[in-house]
């Protein structure tokens, strides 16, 4: 008897709005991976896999951010898409209270709130993106368009400069 496919509500929003998508796992143990061993441990370019970051600004408002593992947030740049003053990261303690998710497990889509997303603008140019399903282990492929438009998300320069 084949395993069942565990879904994990990033799936289920998925399936409801009929966007293909390729479900992806890795091993791992109960501790988050850094988002360029996903990538290694999928076998895909770091380009193409998306750490979602959360961050909280000075007018206590939440902004998700989604950019390439590889990269590192430019908090200025992100305030600016974001348009507020500024934006900080929001603490590891924290991250379950405003996401419904783990560390390492937090997917732009299904937290608790659909907050404001903004996508690094090198996600556009790529035919898929990979970002987390939801819970450590378990990574999703789509389309970025898909996925921009699931969050109601926007495109913008967001990373530091390499």
């Amino acid at each position: 008897m084949a395993k069942k496919e565990t879904k994990t509500n990033a799936m289920r929003i998925l399936d409801k709005a009929g966007v293909s998508y390729e479900a992806r796992t890795y091993p791992h143990g109960k501790e988050a991976v850094d988002g360029v061993t996903v990538a290694e441990l999928t076998g895909e370019n770091p380009d193409y896999v998306f750490k979602t970051l959360v961050t909280v600004s000075n007018k206590k408002e939440y902004f998700v951010f989604v950019i390439p593992v590889a990269l590192e947030l430019d908090l200025k740049k992100a305030a600016r898409a974001a348009g507020a003053k500024s934006v900080e990261m929001i603490h590891v303690k924290e991250i379950n209270k405003v996401t419904g998710y783990i560390r390492g497990g937090c997917s732009p889509l299904g937290m608790k709130k659909q907050y404001k997303t903004y996508f690094h603008e090198t996600a556009q140019k790529n035919p898929v993106i990979m970002v987390s399903g939801g819970k450590i282990g378990t990574q999703v492929a789509l389309d970025p368009a898909d996925l921009c438009r699931l969050t109601g998300g926007a495109f913008a320069d967001l990373c530091k400069d390499i």
